[in-house]
């Protein structure tokens, strides 16, 4: 095991904070809940992609790289903490996005722009479309003499899940502080880097809790085979030998609601509810529709009453301002609106 002898950059205030949610405990009639508050992780308003990045950068400034290239969507919660991570270290960006230029300039679109980042579009709707044109726009930084890194979309790679698995080492110890039993853990799935390093750091440390994972893009099938090769790669990456019988992390897509990057009622309802229960704001792309499933799953009885939940909040909430229709006709209506082009 070399987890501590990888390079890492530290970009993020860690450890992040342990919260109960004692009110929306109460509001829900149980479980209790807890929030891993990775929204705090501080660099550029937060987020889980800060661990990742701690991670990729140091690789990219070891390998003398003097930009980054990356890319999803104009509300990416990942583009937006990229981009602030190579400015803190001297680099240039490059953020690839699907699609075409929103016509409005806001939530995490506002802070790439702010951040000076150059912004590509492929004029495609497809998200693969970034896939294929990252390395197309390396190549050619290349031709014109540049040293680019790339990170792929979401930051999804062996050695960016390496950073959940030092989240679970950090989780591990908050809990033993507390000497507290938990059951489950309940985070949202999209790229899927981040289950991927959860569920590599629970199987090595053999924790007590079942692994959640609320998909908010992909089908079941295709979240838990993601899941599987990047918790391999990164396993390789620090030298770990995954159990051929590995339980595999529970992966839930009901709750994708109207397509990636939608509100959905139900995510909506939750915002409201974390907000209004505990003052913590949630995304209606991501931890929106997660907190919607715990939700449910409370509900159903799939997560007793007596039980104790940790909610990994994984940050998004600039994303928030670029849904501001969809907000507010639920408050006027009780049923959100389908806001198209705001996908991450």
């Amino acid at each position: 095991m070399r987890l501590v002898e990888l390079p890492r950059l530290p970009l993020a205030t860690l450890p992040t904070p342990l919260e109960e949610a004692p009110r929306l405990t109460q509001a829900l009639g149980g479980p209790r809940i807890l929030l891993k508050r990775d929204d705090l992780t501080g660099l550029a308003l937060g987020g889980n992609k800060v661990r990742k990045l701690e991670y990729l950068l140091a690789e990219a400034l070891s390998q003398g790289a003097d930009v980054l290239v990356t890319g999803a969507g104009p509300q990416s919660n990942h583009v937006r903490l990229a981009a602030a991570a190579a400015r803190k270290v001297g680099l240039d960006a490059v953020l690839v996005m699907y699609s075409a230029a929103p016509a409005e300039v806001q939530g995490n679109y506002l802070l790439d722009r702010l951040l000076g980042a150059e912004v590509i579009f492929t004029g495609s709707a497809d998200r693969s479309s970034v896939d294929r044109a990252l390395d197309e726009v390396a190549d050619d930084l290349r031709r014109h003499g540049r040293r680019p890194y790339v990170i792929p979309r979401g930051g999804a790679s062996p050695l960016g899940s390496v950073g959940y698995l030092a989240a679970v080492l950090e989780l591990e110890a908050q809990r033993a502080a507390r000497q507290m039993q938990v059951d489950h853990l309940v985070c949202a799935v999209g790229s899927c880097g981040t289950l991927a390093g959860l569920w590599l750091g629970a199987t090595w440390l053999q924790v007590p809790y079942r692994l959640w994972g609320i998909s908010v893009s992909r089908p079941r099938d295709e979240c838990l085979a993601r899941v599987q090769s990047l918790a391999a790669g990164a396993a390789q990456v620090v030298e770990l030998v995954l159990p051929p019988s590995a339980e595999m992390p529970t992966v839930l897509d009901g709750y994708l609601g109207p397509g990636y990057g939608i509100p959905s009622v139900e995510a909506i309802e939750a915002i409201r509810l974390l907000a209004r229960t505990e003052g913590v704001f949630l995304d209606p792309v991501y931890t929106g529709k997660a907190m919607a499933g715990l939700v449910d799953l409370v509900r159903r009885g799939e997560i007793r009453r007596d039980e104790t939940v940790i909610f990994l909040h994984t940050g998004g909430a600039p994303s928030l301002f670029a849904h501001t229709s969809s907000l507010l006709d639920w408050g006027a209506t009780g049923q959100a609106v389908a806001a198209s082009g705001a996908g991450q």
